[in-house]
């Protein structure tokens, strides 16, 4: 299996003048920017480590996901939530030949947690032997800053200034502050078995 992110947050879309106030750097700095592109590169930090601890997309992105086999025959659970679109699958043969599977035989299933594609019928579309497939989906809670939870963007915003206030420290690998922790824990999703792929 393979995610593969085609698209990044644009530089519009982060709270860097929020940040700068969380951080009360705006008496502190002149409000020509000078500081900007440090306080975006902490921000894009804190919002890789939460998306990663919580399985969740803060602000949208486009990804494309290959894997060689369905881990039910009418149902896969994508890797990331919450999921907006699928913009299509694909099959890809073993000598890389591509082919379009018909939309009509597929849906979205959205879900906080786990959203799915399933099947229209009986079951999704067959991945050829020694073949794959490739989904190309957007997820994100929209494509604003304004769109992500209140909880998660201060959660954002604390890990943002933690990383900010100790960049020449190492933190235990794999810690997270206690209040960003806390912010971040009702969106963990706890995988049992849920959505694996061979």
């Amino acid at each position: 299996m393979m995610l593969v992110e085609q698209s990044s947050v644009p530089a519009t879309a982060l709270p860097v003048a929020q940040f700068r106030d969380h951080l009360l750097l705006g008496r502190g700095f002149s409000s020509d920017g000078a500081q900007d592109a440090v306080l975006e590169n902490y921000l894009r930090a804190a919002i890789a480590a939460i998306e990663a601890r919580t399985g969740k997309v803060l602000v949208e992105k486009r990804y494309t996901w290959t894997l060689t086999a369905w881990r039910e025959p009418a149902r896969q659970a994508l890797p990331l939530a919450p999921v907006s679109a699928v913009g299509a699958v694909r099959l890809v043969d073993r000598l890389g030949q591509t082919s379009l599977a018909d939309a009509a035989l597929w849906r979205l299933q959205p879900d906080d947690h786990r959203p799915a594609l399933v099947a229209a019928g009986t079951a999704l579309p067959a991945i050829p032997a020694g073949g794959s497939a490739e989904i190309d989906f957007t997820a994100g809670y929209g494509p604003g800053w304004a769109d992500v939870p209140a909880d998660l963007g201060q959660a954002v915003m604390l890990l943002a200034a933690h990383y900010y206030e100790n960049r020449s420290a190492s933190a235990e690998a794999g810690e997270l502050p206690y209040g960003v922790g806390v912010l971040v824990e009702r969106y963990r999703n706890v995988r049992i078995l849920g959505g694996g792929v061979r």
